[in-house]
């Protein structure tokens, strides 16, 4: 099922739009869009704007991923034949979500090319902080997880497509205004705290037992 959820990305529009649209929303914030965060105006050999600006596109880009994973199967009732199936509602869920969550960490993947970039452009050559951005990478990974899980568990509560990705958009919005934001910066400046990570761990899987007993509470019905 993870390969199935997985290639099906792959074989429509979605999953190259999608990584499109980030990877060209990240380019030109960092090279062309005049700001704080232009790497050429700045006069600075940094990265600093992608970790910052990453989490507002991930806000849609996750819900994007999502939106279909559970509310298409419901709306056309392919949903009703997959239960029928000899596998159990966690692992469908889990199945769709790691297929979603590796779409997420694949489309992260090119912002390395960036880091390079600044690396051989930095006077002298190689002086940028690799620790901070390694450290900065995996707060992504964990961020994307987090808001992945909220996608899906969007994805759960409706039928419609539109109505997923407006909740998990708002949802994912509100939760790192409120919450994540100060955790994830703190990931941002290379500090890896084992409580950081404990609270996006905590909501991943908080997210995740709820769209099992949503989508329990459906089949029941």
């Amino acid at each position: 099922m993870f390969r199935k959820e997985l290639s099906y990305y792959f074989a429509t529009p979605i999953a190259y739009i999608v990584i499109g649209l980030y990877w060209i929303g990240i380019s030109l914030f960092l090279w062309v869009i005049p700001g704080e965060w232009n790497i050429i105006t700045s006069g600075y050999a940094q990265v600093d704007g992608l970790f910052h600006i990453s989490p507002w596109l991930l806000i849609l880009l996750c819900p994007a991923l999502t939106m279909r994973l559970i509310a298409e199967e419901r709306q056309t009732g392919t949903w009703d034949l997959l239960r029928t199936l000899p596998i159990s509602l966690s692992r469908v869920v889990l199945c769709k979500y790691a297929a979603a969550w590796t779409l997420t960490a694949i489309a992260l993947l090119p912002c390395s090319v960036h880091y390079f970039l600044v690396y051989y452009i930095a006077e002298p050559i190689g002086n940028v902080d690799g620790g901070a951005f390694a450290g900065s990478m995996v707060g992504l990974l964990f961020l994307s997880a987090t808001f992945t899980s909220i996608g899906l568990l969007a994805s759960s509560f409706t039928k419609s497509q539109i109505v997923s990705f407006i909740l998990g958009a708002i949802s994912c919005f509100a939760l790192y205004w409120i919450t994540l934001q100060d955790h994830y910066l703190s990931m941002a400046r290379g500090v890896l705290d084992l409580r950081d990570v404990l609270l996006f761990v905590s909501i991943t899987i908080l997210s995740l037992s709820l769209s099992i007993f949503v989508l329990d509470r459906i089949d029941k019905k």
